[in-house]
């Protein structure tokens, strides 16, 4: 009889308990918290800073025109050379002798030009007495010609071998700096094969190798300042004056030449030097590097709308930088971009902006 009264006051305990639980509410889920940052557009001026060197404006390969054995070489790299000045000599004994075989000729038809000059001479005058026929006149008349011509012709050759003579001393057109040296004394080289680089005296170009997205945009300012990259405070101007039209194979980059206007006390050929180049201005948004996210294969961002929702944007990056990316389109100005806490979010979202009380997502909802 005792165990009933036991059991009927587990039961009525147990419904109690039930009926407690039902009349607690669930406590409501917490919103996602972010970090925003309001969109304020402002003017972008992209600036690069680029690494070249100062060349010479005309650089030549200078190499004989005919082929040889070099005996002779009398400048090295760095040497300054003037204009008409010996710079290397080849073997010329093999030239010399079609000279000597060339001018032995030449004294053979002028022999022969004298005989059948004789000969013709001769006919002339016993032609008028009948003493010869018109056959034979005809004949000596041919032959002087001939002969004439065959010494035209050797004297030619001869012409022609002493200046083949002469290629065999490698002479500088112009006044300039020996760059580079590429044969040596007692080498066998082939005509056109270059034996040194001249870079002639003259003007001077800064020359640089740089990607070809940067060139998208033109500078804003035409003249460029170039700086020693040793001595920033050695520096003068240039504009750029050449930019060729192809992209390296081996570096993927574009070769660019600034004309300098004159070269400063310290800044000569062949040294290092830098330029800044700021291209022209415009309007942008700059943006941490964590607002940045994707829409499938775009670059996007999170934006919270006017009801406290996340949504995703697409926007065009114009420029990535340390910590930050420069936004070119799709942001007008005044939106709020998520710059932190977006990890966890997908569209429509409900969120809550840190730091900020009045901004929450739910508007009038009960604290």
């Amino acid at each position: 009889m005792a165990v009933f009264p036991i059991k009927l006051l587990v039961g009525l305990g147990l419904c109690v308990a039930v009926v407690g639980c039902g009349d607690r509410t669930p406590g409501e889920k917490a919103l996602p918290r972010v970090f925003v940052q309001t969109v304020v557009p402002s003017e972008y001026a992209a600036s690069v800073t680029l690494t070249g060197d100062v060349q010479a404006r005309v650089q030549a390969d200078l190499s004989f025109r005919v082929g040889g054995k070099i005996i002779e070489r009398k400048v090295d790299i760095g040497d300054r050379v003037s204009a008409r000045q010996v710079l290397a000599r080849l073997d010329p004994r093999d030239l010399q002798t079609q000279v000597d075989s060339a001018e032995a000729q030449v004294a053979a038809e002028q022999a022969r030009v004298k005989q059948s000059a004789a000969a013709f001479v001769r006919q002339q005058k016993l032609l008028p007495k009948g003493y010869t026929s018109q056959s034979e006149y005809d004949t000596a008349q041919a032959q002087l010609r001939s002969s004439q011509s065959a010494l035209s012709a050797a004297q030619a050759q001869l012409a022609n071998a002493r200046e083949q003579l002469s290629y065999t001393a490698l002479i500088a057109e112009a006044p300039g700096l020996i760059t580079a040296r590429q044969a040596e004394v007692g080498q066998v080289v082939q005509a056109t094969e270059p034996i040194f680089s001249l870079a002639r005296d003259g003007e001077r170009d800064a020359v640089f190798n740089i990607y070809e997205s940067l060139l998208r945009e033109p500078p804003s300012d035409p003249a460029i300042t170039i700086s020693l990259l040793d001595d920033p405070t050695i520096q003068t101007t240039g504009k750029v004056r050449e930019i060729t039209p192809a992209v390296s194979a081996q570096t993927g980059t574009v070769q660019v030449k600034v004309s300098l206007k004159d070269l400063p006390e310290g800044m000569r050929l062949g040294s290092v030097v830098s330029a800044t180049a700021r291209s022209a201005g415009k309007t942008a948004v700059e943006l941490p590097w964590s607002a940045l996210t994707k829409n499938l294969s775009d670059p996007a961002v999170w934006l919270v709308d006017g009801e406290g929702r996340a949504q995703l944007h697409t926007v065009t990056v114009g420029r990535y930088l340390t910590g930050k990316v420069v936004i070119s389109d799709g942001l007008q100005g005044g939106e709020k971009v998520v710059t932190a806490g977006g990890q966890l979010l997908h569209p429509g979202v409900r969120v809550e902006i840190a730091g900020n009380t009045s901004e929450k997502s739910t508007p009038g909802a009960q604290p």
